[in-house]
């Protein structure tokens, strides 16, 4: 098998290399089988009511089928990546200070997740067979094999996802039956207990878990031929398999009194699967951070060698294992989803109400540098939301939803206001 040098990082896919929806729904839901999906409906099991646990990952799934409907729409209507249409909707150098912020978000995720996979998989190994992984090995090892499934683009993402999500589908439905054989579901949720944090916060938490993946889903469903494919890929993979597994992680949490999942399907007699989760979740998961990663800077600067691009991407996000999040992990969730709904936001509006034809027919006649107007409103939605956060002003109480709304409205209004004054600023860039 030959590697996949042509990823259409700065162009729209061809009809020909398109695929069924179903095919990109597999590397959705692999996405959601990963190991912090589940760890975030166990953190949230152990700061909340099982009720309010319910509510919060109902209502957080609910936000994310629609935001993510929405960028995957548009990702299959135009054919281009999440980074394509910053560029559209940012400029081109606008662009490439979103572009790097999403580099550095997703480097970070591939940290995280290798240092998930390392401490889990060294755990598991003397837990299970006596036996000590030093945990730089591991950490090396998972690094190289997820380089270099990159290296083979999407398709080989694809590919393996296909194989893969059967066996974890297998292993929640174990964990879940594990679990309410401990204790029955009715009597989870009749438990009464004080919420550590506030509804919104928790539905942030939630909306954080997943909303770099949610807002970067153009990368995997340009891919899909049409766009009513690509929203039946959001509800499968968010409506019902991310609050499943996430749903999963709160009953096993609950029910057993435990905070660490690998206590949890040791306890249950279910040990390959916590291997299961760890390594197959984190495989396809850091695959695609990594795909990711690679076509934010190919698309960024288009001139640098693709195999080199991975390599050293991969090194990067490695070393960044080193650096352990983890003891802030929802907080770093909820950050991200302010930081990183603004830009839906902007170009859901931007190419559903305000300029459509160039993201098509007009692409490159309307490029620019830098389009103020797109850039001033994600900055305002991440500026009240964060606002809403140290308590100066509050909107729906939910951080990421204030950050989409403010910067699609504000983005909206500066926009109506300014073709008020003639249709040059809007089509020049502005």
């Amino acid at each position: 098998m030959e590697a996949q040098t042509t990823e259409y990082a700065t162009e729209p896919v061809p009809d020909d290399s398109t695929v069924a929806w179903f095919r990109v729904a597999m590397v959705a839901a692999m996405v959601s089988f990963s190991l912090p999906t589940f760890l975030t409906g166990l953190e949230l099991s152990a700061v909340t009511s099982p009720r309010e646990t319910a509510n919060i990952l109902l209502a957080g799934s609910l936000i994310l089928t629609v935001l993510g409907s929405l960028t995957a729409a548009i990702g299959s209507s135009t054919r281009l990546s999440s980074y394509m249409l910053n560029r559209i909707a940012f400029g081109s150098k606008g662009a490439a200070i979103v572009n790097l912020a999403f580099a550095v978000s997703l480097l970070g995720w591939f940290g995280v997740n290798i240092d998930l996979f390392s401490g889990a998989a060294v755990r598991l190994a003397m837990d299970l067979f006596g036996y000590e992984l030093p945990v730089w090995l591991v950490e090396l090892f998972a690094g190289l094999i997820m380089t270099v499934t990159t290296f083979y683009g999407f398709r080989a993402i694809n590919m393996l996802s296909a194989l893969l999500v059967p066996v974890l589908m297998v292993v929640t439905v174990m964990l879940i039956s594990g679990s309410l054989a401990e204790v029955s579901l009715a009597d989870l949720l009749a438990r009464e207990g004080e919420s550590a944090i506030s509804f919104g916060d928790g539905v942030s938490s939630v909306v954080g878990a997943i909303i770099v993946g949610a807002v970067i889903l153009p990368d995997i469903t340009r891919f899909i031929r049409h766009w009513r494919g690509a929203v039946y890929t959001i509800v499968i993979s968010y409506l019902v398999v991310n609050l499943t597994v996430m749903a999963a992680g709160a009953i096993a949490g609950a029910a057993l009194g435990d905070s660490d999942l690998l206590n949890i399907m040791i306890i249950l007699g279910i040990g390959w699967a916590a291997f299961a989760v760890v390594i197959l979740g984190s495989w396809v998961l850091n695959s695609l951070n990594l795909y990711s990663t690679m076509l934010s800077v190919e698309s960024t600067a288009p001139g640098l060698n693709y195999h080199v691009l991975i390599m050293v991407s991969g090194a990067l996000g490695t070393f960044a294992a080193f650096f352990n999040i983890l003891d802030v992990f929802l907080s770093f969730l909820f950050y991200l989803s302010i930081v990183f709904v603004p830009v839906a936001g902007v170009i859901a509006v931007d190419y559903l109400l305000m300029r459509r034809s160039a993201y098509h027919e007009a692409r490159v006649d309307m490029e620019c540098e830098y389009r103020g107007t797109a850039l001033a409103s994600w900055a305002v939605g991440a500026c009240v939301a964060l606002a809403g956060d140290l308590g100066l002003v509050t909107l729906s109480g939910m951080a990421a939803v204030d950050a989409m709304l403010i910067a699609a409205l504000a983005y909206y209004l500066i926009c109506k206001i300014l073709a008020r004054r003639g249709p040059a600023p809007i089509k020049q860039g502005n």
